[in-house]
């Protein structure tokens, strides 16, 4: 399976770079994506309906031409719509759209009927239980733009051959034992990341953080109720919590960004997670938090929001997630807003872990405060992981996790992790390997279940008391707690005097053989 995997995710990169020319990747993010998407849908209704017309013996490419298409097509559509969310007729599958572009070995033009049809997949949904989940999906694949071509010929070219070459690839979504379509949609989206410098944060997770993040949250279950990101980007933190236990059964998520929050969207419905089991909400997390959302806890919250992002914290004064702690996090850094936002949807038994810049550790005034209150007065934090630097696109500024619990284990201690050291470098980039994930989560399993003292290991992790960070001020700067300091060996005073003795003895040989030459060439000494 992993070589079918692996020979997937090439196809597909492949057709991304070939094609999109000299469009920016980020643009060609969207189309690419898009249309997998598409064809993903258009195989879903294809096999579906086929599943539903088997007792009647004829197939879902006849029924537009069978005498009793309406009543057919209409009986159908009910049943996807409650099934997949959805409706296409055969006559707007993917592979009709691609087989009649390329008709004849021609450039057929099918921009304007291949906008109907992803305005049609969205407007079939209009008044169902999945509306909310479909609408707006394909609002980034302007096929009008200039972007794609100079004329529409050039655009139409373009999107005939993309929907050519991915018309060859087998999805194999027929297969309901595996996930490779959808963990080569992940691939893909991990990949324009890479390259996407600064902007590629506010959409994505390095794959090796979320699955640090979502050990750390599934630490001994082996189901969840629920699993909530509150700055989902991509899904790609959600969808790596459920990986890693037997079920997970709702996904929530908000995302302020609205072409991220589409392709969140894409890539539950692409890793079979029905409609009815996520809610992805397109908003500000902070000032304008889903109300479907606001009343409901967590087992598990998993985040990466944006780093010391700025916020407006007077537009919710009194509100029930920040008004206990006695102070709101500082306009310029809304690190710990998210934190209190995240506390507040937390369920009593639930765990959530949060990557953060390190200054949330040790910054003062109002976030000092809210670190203390988190730590004196509610007890939730269990632990603090260091990370390397330069792992997140974008940035290279060293991050750090939080693991917070509303009923800890270790009431009396936290545990301090510094991982900042283990990690594998490649090109410009660093990347935490297997070894390095698996450390961080023994270290935290054996934490949990009481063996404290097999929890700290030299140079990398330490079990600190309350006391003892009452004592530092309720800073938590790892190295207050995890002695990293290595000892310099001890200098062989002698040696280095010998050494000296035969420095000065060369360079009274250099010395003289400078001033010898200087002599023959009739000219006074530089010394």
């Amino acid at each position: 399976m992993t070589d079918q995997k692996q020979q997937l995710e090439a196809q597909l990169w492949n057709i991304a770079n070939t094609l999109r020319g000299k469009m920016d990747a980020d643009d060609f993010r969207d189309y690419i994506l898009g249309f997998i998407f598409y064809k993903y849908l258009s195989r879903k209704m294809d096999l579906y309906a086929n599943e539903i017309l088997q007792p009647d013996g004829i197939t879902y490419a006849d029924v537009e031409t069978h005498a009793e298409s309406e009543a057919l097509l209409s009986a159908i559509k009910d049943e996807a719509l409650d099934k997949l969310g959805y409706f296409l007729l055969p006559s707007e599958l993917f592979s009709e759209l691609a087989r009649r572009g390329n008709a004849g070995g021609k450039n057929n033009f099918i921009l304007g009927d291949l906008a109907k049809v992803l305005t049609h997949i969205e407007q079939s949904t209009m008044g169902s239980e999945s509306e909310e989940d479909f609408g707006n999906l394909f609002e980034d694949l302007d096929l009008t733009s200039s972007k794609l071509g100079k004329s529409e010929n050039d655009k139409n070219e373009l999107i005939v051959k993309v929907l050519s070459h991915l018309e060859d690839i087998d999805f194999d979504i027929a297969n309901t034992e595996n996930d490779l379509l959808g963990d080569a949609y992940e691939y893909l989206i991990g990949k324009f990341a890479a390259g996407a410098g600064k902007s590629a944060g506010e959409f994505y997770t390095p794959q090796e953080v979320s699955s640090v993040l979502a050990k750390l949250v599934t630490a001994g279950r082996k189901k969840l109720k629920n699993v909530y990101d509150p700055t989902c980007g991509s899904g790609s933190l959600l969808l790596r919590v459920a990986k890693e236990v037997d079920e997970v059964s709702e996904f929530f998520g908000q995302e302020s960004n609205p072409t991220t929050y589409n392709l969140c969207r894409m890539n539950m419905i692409m890793h079979n997670v029905h409609y009815k089991r996520f809610d992805i909400y397109n908003e500000d997390t902070l000032v304008n938090p889903s109300p479907k959302h606001s009343d409901m806890r967590f087992d598990a919250i998993v985040a990466n929001p944006p780093f010391s992002a700025k916020w407006q914290p007077d537009k919710i004064i009194n509100d029930d997630r920040f008004s206990s702690y006695g102070r709101m996090a500082p306009k310029s850094k809304a690190d710990f807003a998210f934190v209190q936002h995240m506390v507040h949807q937390l369920d009593d038994q639930g765990t959530m872990a949060v990557v953060l810049p390190h200054g949330v550790l040790f910054r003062g005034a109002a976030e000092g405060h809210i670190r203390k209150y988190l730590i004196a007065e509610r007890n939730y934090l269990d632990a603090v992981i260091g990370l390397p630097a330069n792992i997140f696109y974008g940035t290279s500024i060293p991050t750090s996790i939080l693991v917070i619990k509303k009923n800890r284990a270790n009431t009396d201690h936290i545990l301090f992790i510094d991982s900042s050291q283990h990690f594998e470098k490649v090109k410009t980039q660093n990347y935490l390997r297997s070894e390095d994930i698996n450390k961080i989560i023994d270290t935290y399993t054996t934490y949990s279940k009481g063996t404290m003292s097999e929890a700290v290991t030299d140079k990398y992790s330490f079990v600190a008391t309350l006391a003892e960070i009452a004592e530092n001020d309720y800073n938590l700067n790892i190295p207050r707690y995890v002695d990293t300091f290595e000892e310099e060996e001890p200098v062989d005073l002698a040696a280095v005097s010998k050494e000296i003795k035969a420095i000065d003895k060369d360079m009274t040989t250099t010395d003289a053989t400078i001033a010898d030459f200087c002599k023959q060439l009739g000219i006074d000494t530089p010394f």
